[in-house]
C-alpha cells in the first residue's frame, strides 16, 4: 500500500484557496508542514510528496523528468478543480512548479492564481545544472557535506547513519531527474510570477533569479531575502508571508 501523494498539515476544507508546495532535491514535505501555522485560515497548505520518500518510501524514485511530472500532475489535479490555488516550488520544486503550470494551462484546467519560485535558476538555464555542484556522481560524503552547508539536513538526520544514507540516496536520485529536464523554446507562463532568492545563495545569484523574466509572459516580481539556499530559519518559517500572491483576491477562473 502506498502513502499519500499530498499532505495537508492542517486540513481546511472551507479555505478559499490552496498553497501547493513542491519540494527541492532530496526533500519531502517536512519543511512545509509548519507553514500551516503561518498562513491565514482562508489558505490551506498542501505539500506534494514525490515517490521514494516518507509515506511513499517503498515506491521507486522517478527515473526522469516526465515520470516525476506525471506523478506530480496526478497529485495536484484534484487540488485545482474546486478552489483557486498558488503553485510554490523551492529549488528543484521551482522547475516542477513551472512545468506543472504550463501543463495545467495547456490542458484547460483552472489556471494557478500565481507561480512562486524560490532559490531556483530560470528554466532557460537548464544546461547550467549539468555541470553545477553538487553532482549526482559525487561521493556520499561530498553530498552530505553540501547538505550540511546549505542547511538541508536536521540534526536528527545527521546523527543517524541510516537516515544519512537515505538522505544521500534521495538527493542523488532527484539530481539525476533534474538533469533530465529540458526547457523548450517558447515555454512561457502567462500567470503572475513571484521569484524569491537569497542574498548569499551560492547556486542562484540575483542575476540568475532575474532571468526568470525570460519565461514570464505576464507580471513578475523578484524579491531578495536574507540567508543562503534555504534562507534563514526565521525567514523560512514565515515564508508564506513573503508570497504576495496570497494577498490578492483569487483570480477569476479561466
Amino acid at each position: 500500500m502506498t502513502g499519500a501523494r499530498v499532505i495537508r498539515p492542517a486540513p481546511r476544507p472551507d479555505a478559499d484557496r490552496v498553497l501547493i508546495c513542491l519540494s527541492y532535491s532530496g526533500g519531502g514535505t517536512a519543511k512545509f508542514r509548519s507553514w500551516a501555522a503561518a498562513t491565514p485560515d482562508h489558505v490551506e497548505v498542501a505539500a506534494v510528496c514525490y515517490p521514494g520518500r516518507e509515506g511513499r518510501f517503498t515506491e521507486p524514485f522517478a527515473r526522469n523528468w516526465d515520470e516525476l511530472l506525471d506523478d506530480v500532475m496526478t497529485a495536484i489535479r484534484p487540488l485545482t478543480d474546486q478552489r483557486p490555488y498558488v503553485l510554490f516550488g523551492h529549488s528543484l520544486g521551482g522547475w516542477v512548479a513551472f512545468d506543472a503550470a504550463l501543463r495545467l494551462v495547456r490542458s484547460g484546467a483552472r489556471h494557478p492564481s500565481a507561480l512562486v519560485v524560490s532559490a531556483c535558476e530560470a528554466p532557460v538555464d537548464w544546461h547550467l545544472r549539468q555541470s553545477r555542484t553538487p553532482h549526482p556522481d559525487d561521493s556520499d560524503e561530498a553530498l552530505l557535506s553540501w547538505m550540511r552547508r546549505v542547511g538541508q539536513l536536521s540534526p536528527l538526520v545527521l546523527a543517524e547513519p541510516d537516515l544519512r544514507e537515505i538522505a544521500v540516496d534521495l538527493l542523488r536520485a532527484d539530481m539525476r531527474v533534474s538533469r533530465s529536464y529540458r526547457h523548450r523554446p517558447g515555454d512561457l507562463v502567462t500567470v503572475p510570477v513571484q521569484v524569491l532568492h537569497a542574498a548569499h545563495d551560492p547556486a542562484v545569484s540575483a542575476e540568475a533569479a532575474g532571468r526568470w523574466r525570460l519565461v514570464a509572459d505576464g507580471p513578475i516580481q523578484i524579491e531578495e531575502l536574507p540567508g543562503e539556499h534555504f534562507y534563514t530559519d526565521a525567514v523560512w518559517a514565515t515564508l508564506p508571508e513573503q508570497i504576495a500572491a496570497l494577498a490578492p483576491a483569487p483570480a477569476t477562473p479561466i
